[in-house]
């Protein structure tokens, strides 16, 4: 598995393997760290200044900016990034961005030659429009996915610009990675989805078991991310709603049957945006 750090905390330059960083920013974000030897990738800049202290500090160059969709706390320091370092920024093709030099859509990949990784599209929609997730093996072998806001720890975003449906497929999409995926999002909300995931599903032992861990992981002053596709689809509503303990839940807090998916994927993120 790729050496996981956190924060400002040693970066191994004697590790001949990429690194994956969730660096702080802002009240809640992460903005992802790639690097191997020399070079390094960010995903979702929301801010320049952690980044830039962490080049400085272990003297690396930024050879890529990857933006998922176009929320300020995901772009608000590409600008600066880009001027700093020259690095080529990528962004979704149907969205507004304050520098993009590689517009991509679902089926497009990227190829970043200093940490030999290739990244696949998915278009997964619903936070916002045009949202996008890159996807890809590190070299050590391990899957990974930036999803930004679209899959959460025991969550998923609001939806901001588009449907329960378009959100429905985009998870499923997601879903359908391999289960030992890294799920590299870009916010610490994990506390606050699971307590609202035991409402819904109060005997879920897994669901259980991983609030434990993540409430020792941040009394600790550790990141619960990433988390895993295997882990989503055992303790995250949004991920199962036909499981019945879900789709029950869900009916139950809607007042009515709930005869689809997309009806209590509806009803569940209601019931969210209103814990």
């Amino acid at each position: 598995m790729s050496s996981l750090h956190y924060g400002s905390n040693m970066i191994n330059r004697d590790n001949n393997l990429t690194q994956l960083v969730p660096v702080p920013a802002l009240s809640d974000n992460y903005i992802w760290l790639l690097c191997k030897g020399k070079h390094a990738v960010v995903v979702d800049p929301g801010v320049a200044e952690p980044i830039e202290k962490l080049l400085a500090q272990y003297h690396l160059t930024l050879d890529a900016i990857l933006l998922t969709h176009h929320h300020n706390d995901h772009v608000g320091g590409a600008v600066a990034l880009k001027n700093l370092s020259g690095a080529k920024v990528y962004g979704p093709l149907g969205e507004t961005l304050p520098v993009c030099d590689v517009r991509l859509k679902e089926d497009d990949s990227i190829t970043l030659d200093t940490l030999d990784l290739t990244l696949s599209i998915l278009d997964i929609p619903g936070h916002t429009a045009g949202h996008i997730a890159y996807f890809g093996y590190l070299d050590t072998g391990k899957p990974v996915v930036f999803c930004g806001d679209t899959l959460f720890a025991a969550g998923c975003g609001r939806l901001f610009e588009g449907t329960p449906a378009q959100m429905v497929e985009s998870l499923g999409k997601l879903k359908a990675l391999p289960l030992e995926t890294l799920v590299c999002c870009a916010h610490e909300y994990t506390l606050a989805n699971l307590r609202w995931a035991l409402q819904v599903e109060p005997g879920n032992t897994a669901l259980q078991q991983r609030w434990q861990t993540a409430q020792q992981q941040r009394s600790e002053g550790l990141p619960t991310l990433p988390s895993t596709i295997g882990a989503e689809l055992d303790t995250n509503p949004f991920c199962r709603p036909l499981q019945q303990s879900v789709s029950s839940a869900a009916a139950a807090y809607a007042g009515a049957p709930l005869t689809s998916a997309v009806a209590v994927f509806a009803s569940l993120r209601e019931w969210k945006n209103n814990f």
